[in-house]
């Protein structure tokens, strides 16, 4: 056994380095059943970020389906999700491909028979003529067409026209893409009915995000497939928020998920206008916030029961339930995040993780409730070597302004070759997620114990605006972006600094695009933080609002107040306005290509900073957009920013 160094926090060496996590580490999303063939997406940051579909054939062969040119991936609001589906063996994807010699890229879709090269089904676009892309479809088999959004970004028009299209399945890639659904700014999980009759759809208009407000609506379907008269709201609108209609095998039933009793819960109704019913009214959230396409907390595994995943207290769960009675019986599993779930009478599939795991595919027997880890994100979980340095995420609740707790995952230092000196207290980084609607993930983090393996604390705030935990919660953050935010991340940092978890002149605050807002406007409104870093966040809101894409275009609404009437709140609550009253060092991280927080905003901020002398770093990555996904940028990022506090506020030498 190695002996135990003493050793101050932050002075820890750590097997777990940058290079280490970059090089073993993939994405996992969007799991996918077609018959008894699982199917699932990687993203690989070591070709660059691409996306590839992979498939695990019934006899458990698994294979790499895209061919080595695709790049699966969409770009409908701009961060994409559901850029592929798939029937009987058939893959259809949307190819983010760069275009040949500076031509427009290629964004068509695809038909991907197998053991055959795919098939564009959508025409090429045009230089200067305007371009589709599609995302969240299905395959009409009666019909032998694809059913999906459809978003057309014209020449010369600020935003793009959102819609529901249906493309047929035969040709060579000229076929016409037609207009099922139109008439409101965007549009979601389109779901035929077993008949191919009725199509359900969400649809939500500015200035709404999709967990403020959505609409289900159903449209009744002719022979050729279009709609035989207007569709037919059915739930949502007047402040609720709908997610994720299915229908049921048998046609019966129509579920979906609402917060109109302030959670996010199951809902059943007959998809003709009938009387929506609860299924299972619980203070639970059986629903998230549809930042991405595609996304799925619950499957049918038979015509009345259902496979879902719920968060209850900020921690992720899995039960199975009954339509008609509304009986839960939970699944004893051990993982605390659990998503992208499907099933058939048989099995189910869905991405889970834990503090202890990484993210993984699952496959779960439902007869028996015997599971199956079928791909990790990283298999540098599962060396017994490593398991030793793994900090234990502890959820914490802590008091902050207004009478009000808020809630984090506190990560404390941990390392089986080292302890501090008695009295010691550790440096600690507070994470904040982006969103700012989202929540702080328990899955296994190799980002976070990069940081805890060397002696460093970790916070990861779930912040007032947060999803997890009710939409009172979650309303927080109305008109109060900048504020209630700033005021629970430094009231948990007070927090474990007042029990003596955390060195308050060592403690930084970081994170990424609305995260990396709350870092700055903490910085730059409060004292607290001895310093932070910013991976593509907001300097200046009023920018934001002006110069953001179509999906967050009128979100600043909701956060702040409309613009330009707010015009002076957007001010009082911009860093970049605010530089003068920053004193502490920032390091800043942005991808030149980014059209959600574009460059200027970055380098408006790193300007003002040098201009008053403050230590502050900039990093620009070329080719990369909002969050960096090629290996040695998210690389360099680490480091960057682990060496940054080192020098300038930890003061503990470079523990890489």
């Amino acid at each position: 056994m190695p002996s135990v160094r003493t050793a101050p926090y932050g002075f820890w060496r750590s097997p777990i380095t940058s290079d280490l996590i970059v090089a073993q580490s993939i994405g996992l999303s969007e799991v996918r059943l077609d018959g008894d063939a699982i199917w699932w997406l990687e993203g690989r940051p070591q070709e660059g970020g691409r996306s590839v579909l992979m498939r695990r054939a019934p006899d458990g062969s698994v294979a790499e389906i895209s061919p080595p040119e695709a790049n699966v991936r969409t770009r409908v609001h701009e961060y994409g999700g559901g850029a592929w589906t798939v029937a009987d063996g058939t893959v259809y994807f949307s190819n983010d491909r760069p275009g040949a010699a500076g031509g427009p890229p290629d964004r068509r879709l695809y038909r991907q028979a197998p053991g055959k090269a795919p098939v564009p089904v959508t025409p090429a676009a045009e230089a200067g003529g305007g371009e589709w892309r599609f995302a969240d479809g299905l395959v009409d088999p009666r019909r032998r067409l694809w059913i999906g959004v459809g978003e057309h970004h014209r020449p010369g028009q600020a935003h793009p026209d959102n819609m529901i299209v249906a493309v047929p399945l035969e040709g060579d890639g000229a076929g016409s893409i037609r207009i099922l659904a139109r008439g409101h700014d965007f549009f979601a999980s389109p779901r035929l009915s077993p008949d191919g009759g009725r199509l359900a759809f969400l649809a939500w208009d500015h200035p709404n995000m999709p967990w403020v407000e959505t609409t289900l609506f159903v449209a009744e379907l002719a022979a050729d497939g279009l709609p035989s008269r207007p569709p037919q709201a059915l739930a949502g609108g007047s402040g609720e928020s709908v997610f994720q209609p299915e229908w049921s095998p048998d046609g019966r039933w129509l579920v979906f998920v609402a917060d109109r009793s302030g959670w996010w819960n199951l809902y059943r109704c007959d998809g003709r206008g009938g009387q929506a019913e609860a299924v299972l009214p619980m203070a639970a959230e059986f629903g998230q916030p549809q930042w991405v396409f595609g996304m799925s907390t619950y499957a049918f595994s038979g015509p009345g029961r259902l496979l879902c995943s719920y968060v209850e207290g900020g921690l992720g769960k899995l039960a199975l339930v009954d339509l008609m009675t509304g009986g839960l019986t939970p699944i004893d599993l051990p993982y605390t995040d659990v998503s992208s779930v499907c099933a058939n009478e048989r099995m189910a599939v869905f991405r889970a993780g834990s503090p202890r795991d990484a993210a993984q595919i699952v496959r779960l027997d439902l007869a028996t409730l015997q599971r199956e880890v079928l791909k990790r994100s990283t298999e540098i979980g599962e060396d017994p070597a490593l398991r030793g340095w793994f900090a234990e995420a502890r959820p914490v609740e802590f008091p902050t302004a207004g009478g009000r707790t808020a809630h984090g995952l506190y990560y404390p230092p941990t390392s089986p070759d080292h302890a501090a000196p008695e009295g010691d207290v550790p440096p600690l980084v507070v994470k904040i997620h982006g969103g700012p609607t989202s929540a702080a993930s328990s899955t296994l983090n190799l980002g976070i114990q990069y940081w805890t393996s060397r002696g460093i604390a970790v916070l990861d705030v779930n912040y007032g605006g947060s999803t997890g935990y009710g939409r009172e919660y979650r309303d927080r953050l109305h008109l109060s972006w900048g504020v209630v935010d700033v005021q629970d991340a430094v009231a948990g940092a007070k927090y474990l600094a007042s029990q003596g978890l955390a060195d308050p002149a060592r403690s930084v605050i970081t994170g990424g695009s609305a995260g990396g807002y709350t870092a700055l406007a903490a910085l730059a409104f409060d004292s607290w933080f001895a310093g932070g870093a910013s991976h593509f966040g907001v300097s200046d809101a009023a920018a934001l609002a002006r110069d953001t894409h179509k999906f967050e275009s009128r979100y600043l609404d909701w956060l702040i107040g409309p613009y330009p009437e707010e015009a002076e709140r957007y001010r009082e609550r911009s860093p970049l306005y605010h530089a003068d009253r920053l004193s502490k060092p920032v390091i800043f991280f942005q991808g030149d290509e980014d059209e959600v927080v574009p460059p200027n905003q970055t380098e408006a901020m790193v300007d003002a900073l040098r201009a008053k002398g403050q230590p502050v770093g900039y990093v620009l990555f070329a080719g990369e957009q909002h969050g960096f996904r090629k290996a040695a940028n998210i690389q360099r990022a680490l480091d960057g920013e682990l060496a940054f506090y080192a020098v300038e506020i930890f003061k503990t030498g470079l523990a890489f």
